[in-house]
């Protein structure tokens, strides 16, 4: 079972001709239904993160086994025009970070301590596409692979993350 939230607007523009442009709707994620609920919150009122905003990277589904998003490549490319390598990385990061807190539970929190990545192939414009998926998810370590693809479904690039689950420090 899941429930989805919603954070944020984003901007779209209708099929339609009759209808004003742009339109402005909720941001939704699915999320599992057990989800900490500071952490939902914590999620909300951050809408993830500046640098996530920043790179405009919009989450479709996060779980600790698999989590979903895209990033537009507008705004995120190097001076020749591709999509900037690190941009690869901070999509990979965002989503094994939050899979990872999702994982960790109530009380405790997601640090990474390592991260990789391979790219394979180049982009100039539309969406990256992120899909995480858990590699292990244990009771201090939580290892994902997020794999990067165009609008066809090309593999762009892979990472692979993993993070060190504690504790929360107390305030």
């Amino acid at each position: 079972m899941t429930i989805r939230v919603g954070w944020g607007f984003e901007s779209i523009t209708p099929a339609y001709p009759a209808s004003p442009l742009p339109l402005e709707i909720p941001r939704m994620t699915e999320f599992p239904a057990n989800l900490d609920p500071k952490l939902i919150e914590r999620l909300v009122t951050t809408q993830g993160g500046q640098l996530t905003q920043k790179m405009g990277i919009v989450f479709e589904k996060l779980t600790a086994e698999e989590s979903i998003a895209t990033m537009p490549v507008e705004g995120n490319r190097q001076v020749i025009g591709l999509l900037h390598g690190g941009a690869h990385v901070v999509l990979g990061e965002s989503l094994g970070s939050l899979s990872a807190a999702i994982h960790a539970g109530p009380g405790r929190i997601a640090v990474g301590i390592e991260i990789n990545a391979s790219h394979s192939k180049s982009v100039t414009e539309g969406l990256v596409h992120g899909h995480c998926r858990a590699l292990s998810l244990g009771r201090t370590l939580a290892t994902h692979e997020i794999v990067m693809t165009d609008d066809s479904g090309r593999r762009l690039s892979t990472v692979r993350m993993t993070n060190f689950l504690r504790d929360m420090p107390q305030e």
